[in-house]
């Protein structure tokens, strides 16, 4: 059999194997033990094992051994480096350690005496097994006899230490899934959940009981009277400690029928209470308890604190069929009460009108200036790690309210995305964008690459190439001067339609890049079919290193991850000087963040180029 059929015999078995549902849903135990059993079988080998490294690089722990013709062992094995001084340093440097003679091989003779001869091994190859970028372990494939290992079969036992080096990488992405679980839908300060754990938890109350014609459940929205004197007199510290013990008092009051209490706001709590029908509903009695737990003094610095609440009171299903409005309603009667005098209770009436300072009345007032092209876009460099050159851009909506002044997008996207507005306010910023490099050419300058967000709407749309390419016309704008960015988890669906769409972006000659990286669920051995050339760290990540460790780990992981597939990577949200260093050592090539510039509008990006260029010559 020749070389390239053996070599295409041994990838084929590897990815039969690797692609299977049992295998991809398996622990890593069962894991490793099918991949040593592949490799011993197909390369009738003796012995094959897989071996963890400790963080000081320097004692390898066996994790599973297969032995040819007598099965798997799991009995622990230990090998240290000052024991192996030259195979721990071949490890380390010469990565793949091909040694058919191990006896004689001055990278391995160190075994001789405790493990080759009472094992009988001859011969042996290993290759590194990487979490990110670290050495993290060695698969050793150990022969009884003297053997010239052929280039398939070196390439093979990479192959399956690649394998496991990428099943590392995504166990350490489901460790940070349930971090970023937690901080998805918890709130940090309190540890109560937050508003999007509060409407999942209301969305699926209405699935239950939209079957039960018995049953409901009361919105009960807890907006905190004067908390902003507070935070004038005594700081945000102050305010957020009353938040918290407000918070720890509301968790701990027993009342009937309670199942959810969330932190929905930065002074504003919600409970939903189930009953059975609402003449079972003891309103008055609750509304009392919740005043009461409030109300009892707080002392602060030695200073005594007396808070009231305007509590707001809606009833699904007569306010509200959905979520959204529920949520409505619970906001505009806890408005209405606190226009009543404060502490007071009111229950929704459907005559009522949320007011202006309402985010759901933003809804229209956005619909009229994404019509009238009235939003701004600010634009944040992005920064070469070595020169400190700006190499590009990312563009960034901002809204500049009639009455409430610039209010940044968190104030505003979830607006958007529940009144179906995201691929209005896409294709607006994408108009804005290319207006500003039409107008900065005309001026002289050439701008760089602008990164623009598409939201999870735009890319299930099909027309968004055509719409991507008539914008393009309009402006004389080549497609290599934008750049869109996708966020993970609007990738993570195996759709043709997304991918095409995709594809044809490319093709207009726009690169694509994927944002927020590592908060997502997208499947890993899917991102080498995307057309992606560049991903960006979460914030997330970059805020606490170099001191977390589980951070870097994490960060690690991503830029080695990018460095095997070939793309860039961004590091956003760089504040400080000892991340930007740490970032850099690691070889993370481009980096965004306050400690360069914060997003600014498009005159002040055109000076900040001017002064670069300037101190650069």
């Amino acid at each position: 059999m020749s070389q390239n059929k053996t070599f295409i015999d041994f990838h084929e078995a590897l990815l039969r194997l690797s692609h299977r549902s049992d295998f991809i849903n398996d622990n890593r135990s069962r894991k490793l033990a099918a991949l040593s059993e592949l490799a011993g079988q197909l390369l009738q080998v003796e012995r094959v094992s897989f071996w963890k490294m400790n963080p000081e690089d320097n004692r390898i722990d066996s994790e599973v051994l297969f032995r040819l013709g007598q099965g798997h062992d799991y009995h622990p094995i230990v090998l240290t480096a000052d024991d192996n001084h030259g195979y721990f340093q071949a490890l380390r440097t010469a990565r793949v350690i091909d040694a058919g003679n191990a006896r004689d091989d001055h990278r391995t003779r160190d075994f001789n005496e405790k493990y080759f001869k009472p094992l009988g091994i001859h011969s042996l190859l290993d290759a590194p097994i990487f979490d990110g970028g670290r050495l993290s372990g060695v698969i050793c494939l150990e022969a009884e006899t003297p053997r010239t290992w052929t280039l398939p079969e070196i390439s093979f036992a990479t192959a399956i230490a690649d394998t496991v080096s990428l099943i590392n990488t995504h166990e350490a992405w489901i460790r940070s899934q349930k971090q970023l679980d937690y901080v998805t839908h918890y709130d940090s300060l309190t540890g109560l959940p937050n508003l999007q754990s509060c409407r999942e938890r209301i969305h699926t109350l209405i699935q239950k009981m939209s079957r039960r014609q018995d049953e409901g459940f009361t919105l009960l929205w807890i907006d905190l009277d004067r908390l902003k004197a507070i935070n004038d007199g005594m700081g945000a510290a102050g305010g957020n400690r009353v938040i918290a013990e407000i918070a720890n008092r509301l968790r701990n009051l027993y009342l009937e029928g309670r199942d959810k209490l969330a932190r929905i706001g930065g002074d504003e709590f919600a409970m939903l209470i189930r009953h059975q029908s609402s003449a079972d509903l003891k309103l008055d009695h609750l509304v009392q308890q919740i005043q009461h737990a409030v109300s009892d003094p707080i002392v602060i610095d030695d200073r005594t604190l007396r808070m009231t609440a305007s509590i707001g009171v809606c009833q699904y299903p007569k306010d509200g069929l959905d979520t959204e409005a529920l949520l409505r309603s619970g906001e505009a009667a806890m408005y209405h009460a606190k226009e009543s005098g404060r502490a007071r209770m009111q229950a929704f009436h459907s005559d009522f009108h949320s007011t202006a300072r309402s985010r759901f009345a933003l809804e229209s007032e956005l619909r009229q200036a994404i019509s009238q092209h009235t939003l701004d876009v600010f634009y944040q460099p992005i920064i070469e790690a070595g020169s400190q050159a700006m190499v590009a851009t990312e563009a960034l909506v901002r809204w500049n309210h009639p009455q409430h002044g610039w209010m940044s997008p968190i104030e505003f996207l979830d607006v958007a995305r529940n009144a179906g507005l995201m691929q209005e306010l896409g294709e607006s910023v994408l108009r804005r964008v290319c207006l500003d490099h039409q107008e900065a050419a005309r001026r002289g300058h050439d701008l760089p690459t602008t990164a623009i967000n598409l939201a999870a709407e735009q890319i299930m749309d099909d027309r968004l190439p055509r719409v991507v390419a008539g914008m393009l016309d309009e402006y004389g704008i080549n497609g290599h001067q934008l750049q869109f960015e996708v966020t993970e988890d609007a990738i993570k669906g195996d759709s043709k339609s997304m991918q095409g769409t995709l594809n044809e972006l490319v093709a207009l000659g726009c690169n694509l890049s994927i944002d927020d990286f590592g908060t997502g669920y997208s499947s890993l051995s899917r991102l080498k079919h995307l057309p992606f050339s560049r991903l960006k760290i979460d914030r997330s990540f970059i805020r606490d290193i170099p001191d977390d460790a589980d951070d870097c780990a994490i960060t690690l992981s991503i830029l080695g991850l990018a460095r095997g597939l070939g793309m860039q990577v961004v590091g956003e949200g760089v504040e400080t000087e000892e991340q930007r260093q740490w970032l850099t050592v690691q070889g993370c090539n481009l980096l965004q963040g306050y400690l360069f510039s914060k997003p600014v509008p498009i005159e002040a990006l055109l000076e900040y180029s001017d002064r670069r260029l300037h101190s650069a010559l």
